[in-house]
């Protein structure tokens, strides 16, 4: 099987100030290979990934593509070997259109000029390809984040490459879009490429991967065929500590669920707006964690967004604490006591060249005013609190969040809105593209936030993680809310039927 091998890494080693972030690992891919490239957050998947692709330079070790030592000096030489990557946070212009997007620096030429209609021509068929019918011409930003990142595994295949990287590619795509990218993937394969593919979804890589490798805290754990790898072992090496809190937090719920008050904190009657959200009515009471469950643009976000303020409705009421809303704005649902992790980090959520710290007394500082500047001291001491509490792993609180992993970049998102001490946490998908561990961690703290008294909006993609985390259940589809489920219903085979009509 070597003499197939297409890429050879060799004794990888890479260190950031305060973090070694690789140790001596070595990574594979054959020709006309599936390989899943799994591990926690900070376990050192995106450091390889950049040493491959020219991003990061190694300290030591070698790697070998086609059987020749390379060395990429950046992603445009890494492209032009034949390395083409899909990042998990989508990297594209939103207010170029789709097939500028695609074709971005390939874009084919006539008469001194842009060839538009062969533009628009090439765009189209890649994306027929992927069996996606959209209108090329349109900007980027007109289509919601499962067309964008169909776009962008498109603008990767356009390109003829040698290697296809995958990070996270489905974290953002409905089940059926899953199931198209997985045909190409196979189709690719079938041609001789070799895919990298990283992902989270522990039920994808048993339908897709051939190979796994495991890597934790920087280090090689292992490489294994797929088939001989049963699951439970599989996380067992990736988290490499006891599994009883992952398998079954049912008991914890229960137990929390008997904090929850008679204390209504948020009721929205009638709330809408059109185009977007059917009129609905909900509750959620202190400590109590409300869960929404639904397909990829039922009206989860869309609903956590009407409540927040960030959209306006255009129907309904809403009271917070009690009392009616009448001027609804993100600031002043912060004056309310209110905290809201959105779904995309990148875009909404982190401020990737400020520090970890002040990233972290961000809402703190805005719900005081900008006249009340909060000492230096404070700031200090609010954020190593917070990445105490929250085991952020990171050299200090004066890191740039950028350099952190997915996973702890979402913690210093629930650490902002923690410092500010809300009664009503709104999270939408907290715990999209990071690990079986983190996910575990972060489902538990808002159990034990709930304990506390505060009430908890929990939106995930992930059915079974709401059914673990919730105590009662919204259920969304097509801009409605078409079931709310409590106690002993909730169960995943109702949720299910539900979500599909039934």
């Amino acid at each position: 099987m070597e003499d197939n091998c297409i890429l050879t890494m060799k004794g990888i080693s890479k260190a950031f100030p305060g973090v070694q972030a690789l140790s001596d690992v070595d990574f594979s891919l054959h020709r006309g290979e599936i390989h899943a490239l799994m591990g926690e957050n900070g376990a050192g998947k995106s450091t390889l990934i950049k040493v491959l692709t020219g991003v990061n330079r190694q300290d030591a070790g070698t790697i070998e593509l086609d059987g020749k030592e390379m060395l990429a000096k950046s992603p445009l030489q890494a492209q032009a070997l034949g390395i083409s990557t899909v990042y998990q946070e989508v990297n594209l212009c939103p207010n170029l259109s789709v097939a500028e997007n695609i074709l971005i620096g390939r874009e084919p030429h006539r008469m001194g000029g842009i060839d538009w209609r062969a533009l628009n021509a090439r765009a189209r068929k890649i994306l027929t390809w992927l069996d996606v019918d959209i209108d090329v011409r349109q900007s980027l930003g007109m289509y919601p984040l499962a067309i964008q990142q169909m776009v962008a595994i498109s603008r990767a295949l356009e390109i003829s490459a040698k290697i296809l990287i995958l990070d996270e590619p489905t974290s953002s795509l409905a089940v059926h879009e899953t199931a198209k990218l997985f045909q190409v993937m196979r189709k690719l394969k079938s041609e001789g490429m070799g895919i990298v593919f990283i992902t989270h979804f522990l039920d994808q890589v048993y339908q897709i991967a051939d190979r796994i490798t495991v890597l934790r805290n920087g280090n090689l754990v292992g490489a294994y065929t797929t088939a001989a790898l049963p699951r439970f072992e599989l996380v067992a090496k990736m988290i490499g500590r006891n599994l009883t809190e992952l398998e079954d937090m049912s008991r914890f719920r229960a137990e929390t669920g008997r904090h929850i008050a008679g204390e209504v904190l948020v009721e929205a009657t009638g709330l809408g707006r059109v185009g977007f959200v059917e009129p609905l009515d909900l509750t959620l009471h202190a400590g109590e964690v409300l869960g929404f469950a639904g397909l990829l643009g039922s009206g989860r976000t869309e609903t956590a967004n009407l409540i927040f303020g960030i959209d306006k409705a255009d129907s309904g009421s809403l009271k917070v604490n009690g009392a009616a809303v009448v001027k609804h704005g993100p600031l002043n649902s912060i004056h309310q006591g209110m905290a809201f992790c959105p779904e995309d980090r990148k875009a909404d959520g982190v401020v990737g060249d400020l520090t970890v710290r002040e990233n972290i007394i961000l809402a703190l500082q805005a719900s005081r005013g900008w006249f009340k500047f909060l000492s230096k001291k404070k700031q200090y001491a609010v954020a190593d609190k917070y990445i105490q509490l929250l085991s952020i792993s990171t050299p200090n609180a004066d890191q740039l969040v950028k350099n952190l992993s997915g996973g702890n970049q979402q913690k210093v998102i629930l650490a902002r809105w923690l410092a500010t001490d809300p009664k009503i946490l709104i999270l939408d998908e907290p715990t999209r593209g990071i690990d079986v561990g983190a996910k575990a961690e972060i489902q538990k703290l808002v159990l034990v936030l709930a304990s506390e008294g505060k009430g908890c909006v929990f939106i995930s993609s992930e059915l079974d993680e709401v059914l673990r985390t919730s105590h009662r259940v919204v259920i969304m589809r097509d801009g409605a809310k078409v079931a709310e489920l409590a106690g002993d219903e909730i169960d995943e085979q109702a949720v299910m039927t539900v979500i599909a009509g039934g």
